[in-house]
């Protein structure tokens, strides 16, 4: 989601808590078996459903295509009022999959490991205060957590530890880097054991680079400045077509400070005490250029941009640039979706896009013939079925690599859906 203005992140906060019930004392020093009490239910409270397939363009109440819900949890058993970010654990001693959900007052660990009745284990609560955006990468069996909560700083925590878990926990951080207060988001190079922070209030806005080859003790060891403000990046160890940059730490940072200030920005972030920019893809027509993906074999980059249906009013775009010359991105096409809600975050896993849509909830797009210009969509699942129109609710983030399949959505309004394709 976009980052407002101060002026109004203060007002919508204000009605926010206004609605809101009470929120403990993150700070609070009591250990962490402490039990989190769920909502008791009532006719009107939202209730755990499962193993509902779809049938003739309906999972029960949610519109879909191609894919059948396995569970649903809401979000007052999650405990908490809104939803943000996800992201999903595999521990590999187990192969036991676990959904990292983030609420507005912390972060939720949910056992998958039976995915038609997913256990809370608990929460790891904000480091400092209630906030809408929350953002979650995974490394070495760590989850790194950023907020744009006050201070927030970067919470570290062993997930190992989910293993001995009962529902229902307190959970503490193991530890905590206190460099930079809020960030935006967060994005991990897991081959070179580096994390990017963005959305900070360091470096203008800029990526922050971090050390985590040792899990629980993250450095911060430079950044990059010189574009201002990156909204959300990917990073990778460069083994695409342009053999000049083989190798290399390539980093493709979604840069915008709204209007017409859009940009993806292509850094070699090898040298993190000399980062260099290799280039900038402009375009026109935009908003705010929120995120950008990969295909595996890092020839095209599949950007979202989250202010073009609102200004232009057009079918949620998504714009392919071809990134085969690094120092020379093209775009190489446009696709237009079938409503007018917005994207959001986006992934790719194998030839599938799959696309977190707010409104429309998620949509896989067959990106198998991306090259020769042609894009389709083979499923969706509508996560707010109330509408389709072009506000900030519904899907905020899909996770897809999940090796059972399983499929998890986290929705702003609604909580944790886990979806899985027919026949899978």
């Amino acid at each position: 989601m976009i980052r407002f203005s101060p002026l109004f992140y203060s007002a919508l906060m204000l009605m926010f808590f206004a609605c809101s019930k009470e929120v403990e004392d993150p700070m609070d020093d009591s250990p962490n078996t402490d039990v989190l009490e769920p909502d008791s239910p009532t006719d009107e409270t939202p209730q755990v459903l499962k193993q509902i397939p779809c049938e003739n363009g309906m999972a029960g109440i949610y519109p879909c295509s191609g894919f059948d819900l396995i569970s649903y949890v809401p979000l007052n058993i999650l405990g908490g009022i809104e939803g943000n970010d996800s992201w999903g654990w595999t521990d590999p001693e187990t192969d036991k999959e676990y959904a990292l959900f983030g609420v507005d007052d912390g972060t939720v660990f949910v056992d998958l490991s039976q995915p038609e009745d997913p256990v809370v284990l608990g929460k790891l609560p904000t480091a400092t205060q209630a906030s809408i955006w929350r953002d979650i990468k995974v490394y070495q069996n760590h989850a790194y957590i950023v907020s744009e909560a006050k201070e927030h700083g970067l919470q570290v925590f062993d997930l190992t530890r989910l293993r001995e878990a009962t529902p229902n926990q307190i959970f503490s951080e193991d530890a905590r880097l206190t460099t930079f207060g809020s960030a935006h988001n967060i994005a991990i190079n897991e081959d070179s054991g580096f994390a990017y922070v963005v959305g900070s209030d360091l470096f203008k806005g800029g990526p922050i680079f971090i050390d985590l080859n040792d899990p629980k003790d993250p450095q911060q060891i430079g950044g990059y400045e010189a574009d201002t403000y990156t909204h959300d990046a990917q990073i990778v160890l460069y083994k695409g077509p342009d053999k000049a940059y083989e190798g290399r730490e390539i980093l493709f940072g979604s840069n915008s400070v709204g209007g017409e200030n859009n940009q993806v920005v292509i850094l070699d972030v090898t040298d993190k005490s000399n980062p260099k920019k290799i280039s900038a893809f402009t375009y026109s027509n935009g908003g705010y250029t929120h995120q950008a993906w990969l295909t595996e074999d890092q020839k095209f980059l599949i950007l979202g941009d989250e202010l073009d249906e609102i200004n232009q009013g057009v079918k949620t775009h998504t714009r392919i640039i071809d990134v085969s010359n690094l120092e020379e991105p093209t775009l190489h096409m446009n696709h237009f979706g079938p409503s007018n809600a917005i994207d959001h975050n986006g992934y790719v896993s194998g030839n599938i896009f799959y696309m977190a849509n707010y409104t429309f909830g998620i949509r896989a797009l067959d990106i198998s013939q991306i090259e020769e210009k042609n894009i389709s969509e083979i499923g969706f699942f509508d996560t707010y079925p109330d509408n389709n129109d072009t506000t900030f609710f519904g899907a905020w983030n899909v996770y897809p690599y999940f090796k059972s399949g399983h499929i998890l959505i986290s929705d702003i309004n609604s909580g944790l859906f886990l979806v899985k394709a027919k026949g899978e």
